[in-house]
């Protein structure tokens, strides 16, 4: 299975910051519309980086109580890791565990932004893939015998 498949079933609608935002209305954000993480986008919709939950209570440990006042941009990680519509999942899967990252921009062949992935969207195609092949299996087998 590849990552374009998943945007078919999930859409390619991003949650999305601005550098300038305070950490206190991305977190809000992330809250209402309970996702792990946002893209950081510039005012011409360009790419900064990435906000995660995990970048916020990073931060919280670096500057305590008045985090919540400082800017998107002194937090968020700007060194991407992406993947394209045509990336296999298992491929993603390993980039996520060997960078230690959740959530993958999906960038098309111009480097435009196609939409997100999260290993929770990966590890959900991974069992129905897995689930569909052992129907598969069963199927052959009962007809073979």
């Amino acid at each position: 299975m590849i990552i374009g498949a998943i945007l078919k079933t999930k859409g390619t609608e991003v949650v999305a910051v601005a550098p300038g935002d305070t950490v206190l209305a991305a977190a809000r954000l992330l809250g209402e519309h309970r996702i792990g993480a946002a893209l950081v986008r510039g005012p011409a919709g360009e790419l900064l980086g990435i906000l995660s939950e995990r970048d916020i209570v990073r931060g919280m440990a670096a500057h305590g109580p008045g985090t919540t006042g400082l800017k998107v941009e002194q937090f968020m990680t700007r060194d991407l890791v992406t993947v394209t519509p045509r990336t296999l999942v298992t491929q993603a899967l390993a980039l996520m565990t060997h960078r230690r990252v959740r959530h993958l921009p999906v960038l098309d062949d111009s480097g435009g932004l196609s939409g997100l992935v999260s290993i929770g969207d990966l590890v959900k195609a991974r069992i129905e893939e897995a689930e569909l092949e052992a129907e598969e299996l069963k199927a052959y087998v009962a007809a073979a015998g």
